[in-house]
């Protein structure tokens, strides 16, 4: 597979990723893998900071695809086109809400941040 073609699938993948999250079907280990790439891909803390040259965006190289790669591949496979058909129909309709993906993030480091100055003013 040519890299436009690995972008091409992470890009539709994603949202599908987000769907089958929600899907009723979906096995809860390829839900919690589901959950783990999608917030990787959204969250703009790495492994590795970016700010480190080539090793900093080695890690979304590899390790953004490997967890979708591996959820997918725990997701059914009729479930999943599901989820890829529906994805596809609410970017053609206009109606991807991709800030409400973020919404989990946010709320984990708002989170983060409560508990170090609650811990910081004690």
């Amino acid at each position: 597979m040519h890299l436009k073609e690995q972008a091409k699938a992470i890009k539709t993948n994603i949202p599908a990723l987000v769907i089958a999250m929600k899907h009723k079907n979906t096995p809860v280990g390829a839900k919690f893998l589901a959950a783990l790439a999608v917030g990787y891909a959204l969250s703009p803390i790495d492994l590795i900071p970016d700010f480190i040259p080539v090793l900093g965006y080695l890690d979304d190289l590899l390790i953004v695809p490997l967890l979708i790669a591996l959820a997918v591949t725990c997701i059914p496979s009729e479930v999943l086109e599901q989820c890829k058909r529906e994805a596809e129909q609410l970017h053609q309709e206009g109606q991807s809400k991709k800030w409400y993906y973020a919404l989990p993030i946010i709320a984990v480091w708002l989170l983060i941040v409560w508990w170090v100055v609650s811990s910081c003013t004690q």
